[in-house]
């Protein structure tokens, strides 16, 4: 293609263009065509030197002059180019996608660097991602599984259907150990039905290769995986378990300081004034931070069973947290063995609850420590490009956004 003139304008760059002269024979029967003329094609490109580009592409036309071809007039093609009937260039498609992708840029933000508009702007990348989106190729190779769900909107579900979606994420780890989270597929509904079908549409092969799957403590993802991940090994989420420990201890602190004083706490409260110390990791808290705690826990005998509490989530905490995993499963299994015991009430209902997942919680220690955190990630850049677009009220769009910046799409690499 050769530049046959540039002209700077208010309103931006115009670039003008045309390929050289060459024989051109007729796409349908083949005979040589003849010359019959240009049409002027204007398309948007990227900016350059900080404006908005235009490329006019002066098209060569051309006549088949064979009588009995259906062909009449024809004109030239370069998908290198751009697309048939396309808006923008190819090159400005592949810079789109990767603003969005690696710039967290929102579609209404390039539409103004483009000096066009936002439907323009999405209708021009949208069947990319569409085809890539139906590519099978990209679920290949996932050995570690995650799932969660997250909410998508927040208006009645009779206007835009379920708020919850359950994302699919590989978190299998690469030659060095490393996990590189990538968002594989978001589909409408929260329940262990929706994780089987999507999982029973991905077929035996993928279904075969999942080694690890691991989740947040929701029965109806268990089951999914139980069902249809039979060789998988499933693993609790490490965070969720560490939150639920720490849960347990505000609401032993919650109820001792009802059954004291009466009512919630309040400053100058001894327990409410260490309710942050008391959800921190012991081995980081300062001398001052020791002593206001003994402190708070010596000011009355009733204080010492949010001790207690205290120092069962640090057990639970100790365990995910030991550099050697075969001990820190010898912890794991004192705390499902000891905490049902236990005479305060909302630790023994921790205990219950990691017992009755005993096989997914003590799975962390023999997997490598696999974790759902490569899931979470995911889902806190999903959070974030929903809070750039300002929300979103189709799914589809939603679904194909968020399969771009979560790394699920194999897409070309953009031109130089």
């Amino acid at each position: 293609m050769h530049v046959i003139g540039v002209d700077r304008r208010p309103a931006g760059l115009v670039v003008e263009v045309e390929s050289p002269p060459a024989m051109m024979g007729c796409p349908t029967c083949g005979v040589v065509a003849r010359s019959h003329g240009r049409r002027t094609l204007t398309l948007v490109d990227i900016p350059c030197f900080g404006a908005p580009t235009r490329v006019r592409w002066r098209k060569r036309t051309w006549t088949c002059p064979e009588p009995s071809c259906p062909v009449g007039v024809f004109t030239e093609q370069d998908e290198q180019i751009a697309k048939p009937r396309a808006m923008l260039t190819t090159r400005a498609c592949r810079w789109a996608t990767e603003q969005v992708r690696r710039e967290h840029a929102s579609i209404a933000g390039l539409a103004r660097q483009l000096a066009t508009t936002w439907r323009t702007v999405w209708t021009s990348i949208e069947p990319i991602l569409q085809r890539a989106a139906a590519d099978e190729s990209r679920f290949a190779g996932v050995t570690t599984l995650g799932v969660d769900e997250h909410l998508w909107h927040h208006v009645s579900p009779r206007k835009r259907g379920p708020k919850e979606l359950t994302g699919m994420v590989d978190l299998t780890r690469d030659k060095d150990g490393r996990v590189h989270a990538r968002l594989l597929d978001l589909v409408p509904g929260r329940s262990g039905t929706v994780y089987k079908t999507w999982l029973d549409q991905r077929g035996k092969g993928f279904k075969a290769g999942v080694e690890v799957a691991t989740l947040d403590p929701f029965r109806g993802y268990k089951n999914a995986i139980d069902d249809k991940l039979a060789d998988a090994t499933a693993v609790l989420d490490a965070f969720h378990v560490v939150a639920l420990a720490s849960r347990a201890v505000d609401e032993v602190r919650r109820r001792v300081q009802q059954e004291i004083h009466g009512h919630r706490g309040r400053s100058g409260d001894p327990l409410y004034g260490i309710r942050n110390i008391l959800r921190c990791a012991a081995e980081r808290l300062t001398d001052k931070q020791h002593a206001r705690l003994a402190a708070a826990i010596a000011a009355d005998d009733r204080h010492d069973a949010v001790h207690v509490a205290c120092q069962c989530a640090q057990k639970v905490r100790a365990a995910y947290a030991h550099p050697d995993p075969a001990k820190g499963r010898q912890i794991a299994e004192q705390v499902v063995d000891g905490f049902p015991s236990c005479p305060i009430p909302e630790i023994a209902r921790l205990g219950r609850t990691l017992r009755q997942w005993k096989d997914a919680f003590l799975a962390y220690f023999d997997t490598g420590r696999a974790s759902n955190g490569g899931t979470e990630s995911i889902n806190g850049l999903i959070e974030l490009h929903r809070r750039i677009a300002r929300g979103f009220r189709n799914r589809e769009n939603y679904r194909l956004r968020m399969l771009l910046i979560g790394g699920g799409l194999n897409l070309d690499p953009p031109q130089v």
